[in-house]
């Protein structure tokens, strides 16, 4: 009925959610002398992953693709203009925690429409 509506959202706000602990450990770090901040890749691999899988036309393997699909959090080369070597800047994490809830949110909100929209359908309303 959903198709892979559900699945795909899963994983979306999943990834969402690790990204946001991400940038609020980067945030909670800044004024911690060595430390580099961290980064969370998923949109990238997601995107391949499907694209791959629908070529195929098969409903199983972009099942596969999207149950297989995962993020990861690495440390990317900065270097750092600061003094104590730390390479996070607030206000840019700040501006991504801002932006990545707001992402979380609205997914939540559209998958939370089109349950709606079936229950209405199912009842006949």
């Amino acid at each position: 009925m959903f198709g892979n509506t559900i699945a795909m959202a899963n994983k979306s706000l999943d990834y969402l959610w690790r990204k946001m602990e991400v940038v609020q450990n980067n945030l909670a770090n800044v004024d911690t002398p060595g430390f580099k901040k961290k980064t969370i890749s998923f949109e990238e691999v997601f995107d391949n992953r499907l694209r791959a899988a629908s070529m195929t036309k098969n409903d199983k393997q972009m099942k596969q693709a999207i149950s297989g699909a995962d993020y990861f959090v690495y440390t990317p080369y900065d270097s750092s203009a600061r003094v104590d070597e730390n390479n996070v800047n607030a206000d840019v994490e700040e501006t991504e925690m801002a932006r990545t809830s707001l992402h979380y949110q609205h997914l939540l909100q559209t998958i939370t429409a089109n349950v709606k929209r079936y229950q209405s359908a199912i009842k006949g309303q």
